[in-house]
């Protein structure tokens, strides 16, 4: 296991856009699969968006289908969760984790419990 640091919290306005980061020293983030998890205030933290370690399609949570996306720069090392179109329910801490890529049939898997290395989590609000 090892620590990941996300970075780039903030308040946003509904319909608002942010970028949070995520990234690792000591280990490459491209050998694992990453996930952005959130955890609203209180309700339990749930996985949003899971990437693999290669090439392949990424699982979304349907509540952000279409308005979030992730990606990866490989040469910094770092993953990125792009927000656009942000509601309010979009509220809480964001949290990065990585693990090895597990499968149910094609679809990654985006549960915490395959993911064993976590970030302290950013905050992100949005609020008008």
């Amino acid at each position: 296991q090892f620590q990941l640091v996300e970075s780039g919290e903030g308040l946003v306005q509904p319909g608002g856009s942010l970028r949070i980061s995520c990234a690792a020293s000591g280990v490459r983030l491209d050998d694992y699969a990453i996930g952005w998890f959130r955890q609203a205030p209180g309700k339990e933290r749930e996985g949003i968006i899971c990437i693999p370690s290669s090439d392949g399609n990424p699982e979304y949570l349907d509540s952000v289908k279409g308005r979030f996306t992730i990606s990866r720069d490989n040469a910094k090392n770092t993953v990125y969760l792009h927000m656009n179109s942000l509601k309010p329910e979009d509220t809480g801490v964001y949290h990065c984790a990585a693990g090895e890529d597990t499968y149910g049939g094609s679809r990654l898997r985006c549960s915490s419990i395959y993911f064993g290395s976590w970030g302290q989590g950013t905050h992100v609000t949005v609020s008008s």
